[in-house]
C-alpha cells in the first residue's frame, strides 16, 4: 500500500512538473510575429517568396496559407517558378495561376492577404526575379527575358531580384549588377532586391539597394515546411519583410513597397533604411518606470520591448550601470530593469544607445535615445 501511494505521488509530481514546463513554454513562446506600428504607418508582416508543389515546393498551397496565419503574417505571395516545373508528371497543370487561386480561396482576407505572383526563372543575367501584384502569370511565359519584364510592367507588377548572392549563379557569393540589371533599373522594370533569402544575408545586396534606391526585401523562399526549416517550435522565425503601409490592403502594401518603406527581420537582425528602421526600434521601446531607490543615487529604469526582436544596445552616454556592462540586451516581449549611476539626483536625463543588431547600411548601426523622467517617491 505504501509503495502504491509513493508511486502515485511520484506520478503526480511528474505530471505537475510536466504541466508546469508546458505552461512555461507556452507563456514564453508565441509564434505569431509581433512588431509595433511606427508614426504614420502600420507595420505589416509579409513573405513574398515561397513555393508549393506547383513548382519545386513540397506542400499544397493551403499549407502555405495555414503556416502564414499561424505566424501572424499579413500578406504572402506564392511565387511559383514559371519555367521550372519538376512535378509536372504528377501535377500537369498548365495554368501558372493555379497555386495562387487555391491559396486565395483557402483563407479569408481578414486573416491573410494573398498577392498574385510568379518567379521569372532565368540564368544570370538577370537571374531569378519575383513579379508580384501581377494579373496573369501565364502572360509572363516568353523566351526573351526583356519581353517578360516589360509584360510584368504592363501588368503594373512590383519586381524584385531574388537571391543575387546565390552561389549557383554567383560562385563568389557576391551580389553585383550586370549590364542587363542596369537596363532593367533604368527602364523601371526592377524595383527591389533580396538582401535576405532563406538563411543568407548579402551585405553587397544591401549596399546595392541603397545605391540604386531598390526596395530592401527579405524572404523565406520556403520549399518545405516552415516549422522544420526555421525550427519555429523551438523559438525560431522565418525571414520576413516588414512593410510600413498606410493601411492593411494590397494597394497600400504595393504603394509602400514602391516607396521603399521596408525593414527586414532575419535571425534577430533588423535591416533597413534609417528613416524606417530607427522609428521601428524606437517604437518598440517604452520606459515604463524610473525612480531612485531609497537613499541611493542609482536610478532604476524599467524598459519594455514590445517587438519580437531581442535588441542589443551599446551605451553611448557617460553614465555607467550598476549591474550591467555597456552592452545590454532587451529581450523580446519583455521588461528589463537597468540601474543607472547618475552621480547626483536628476529629475530627467537621456540614455543614448547604439543598436548593434539594427543596421541602416552594411556594418552601420542606428542609434536611439530614451528620455528618462524620474518619478517622485
Amino acid at each position: 500500500m505504501k509503495k502504491t501511494l509513493l508511486l502515485c505521488f511520484c506520478l503526480l509530481g511528474i505530471i505537475l512538473n510536466t504541466s508546469a514546463q508546458e505552461l512555461e513554454h507556452s507563456h514564453r513562446f508565441n509564434r505569431k510575429i509581433e512588431f509595433p506600428n511606427i508614426p504614420g504607418y502600420r507595420t505589416l508582416k509579409c513573405d513574398f517568396h515561397m513555393h508549393t508543389v506547383f513548382s519545386d515546393g513540397n506542400v499544397w498551397p493551403s499549407i502555405r496559407t495555414q503556416e502564414a496565419v499561424k505566424d501572424g503574417l499579413d500578406a504572402i505571395s506564392l511565387t511559383e517558378h514559371l519555367e521550372y516545373q519538376p512535378h509536372k508528371d504528377d501535377i500537369p497543370h498548365p495554368d501558372r495561376n493555379r497555386a495562387h487561386n487555391i491559396a486565395e480561396n483557402s483563407v479569408s482576407p481578414e486573416d491573410l492577404l494573398v498577392v498574385r505572383g510568379a518567379e521569372i526563372t532565368r540564368s544570370m543575367p538577370p537571374g531569378h526575379c519575383n513579379a508580384i501584384f501581377i494579373q496573369d502569370a501565364n502572360l509572363l511565359m516568353d523566351k526573351d527575358p526583356l519581353t517578360v519584364f516589360r509584360e510584368a510592367k504592363r501588368q503594373d507588377a512590383f519586381v524584385f531580384w531574388n537571391h543575387p548572392n546565390w552561389t549557383s549563379q554567383r560562385p563568389d557569393g557576391i551580389s553585383k549588377l550586370d549590364s542587363m540589371h542596369h537596363q532593367l533599373i533604368d527602364e523601371g522594370l526592377l524595383h527591389g532586391i533580396e538582401v535576405v533569402n532563406d538563411v543568407t544575408y548579402s551585405e553587397e545586396a544591401f549596399q546595392l539597394a541603397l545605391d540604386y534606391n531598390l526596395t530592401i526585401m527579405g524572404t523565406s523562399d520556403i520549399h518545405g515546411l516552415v516549422d522544420w526549416a526555421y525550427e519555429i517550435p523551438s523559438g525560431g522565425h522565418r525571414p520576413i519583410t516588414l512593410v510600413m503601409a498606410t493601411e492593411r490592403s494590397p494597394a497600400a502594401i504595393k504603394e509602400a513597397l514602391e516607396a521603399g518603406r521596408t525593414v527586414v527581420w532575419f535571425n534577430n537582425l533588423l535591416l533597413g533604411k534609417e528613416a524606417y528602421l530607427q522609428p521601428l526600434v524606437q517604437s518598440s521601446l517604452e520606459v515604463t518606470g524610473a525612480a531612485y531607490q531609497g537613499k541611493t543615487i542609482i536610478a532604476e529604469i524599467k524598459i519594455n520591448n514590445s517587438s519580437d526582436a531581442d535588441l542589443h544596445l551599446f551605451n553611448l552616454t557617460d553614465f555607467t550601470f550598476h549591474a550591467h556592462s555597456d552592452l545590454i540586451t532587451l529581450e523580446a516581449q519583455s521588461e528589463t530593469t537597468i540601474s543607472v549611476k547618475t552621480l547626483e539626483k536628476l529629475e530627467n536625463f537621456e540614455l543614448k544607445f547604439q543598436v548593434l543588431n539594427a543596421l541602416k547600411a552594411p556594418k552601420q548601426h542606428i542609434e536611439i535615445i530614451l528620455p528618462i523622467k524620474i518619478e517622485e517617491n
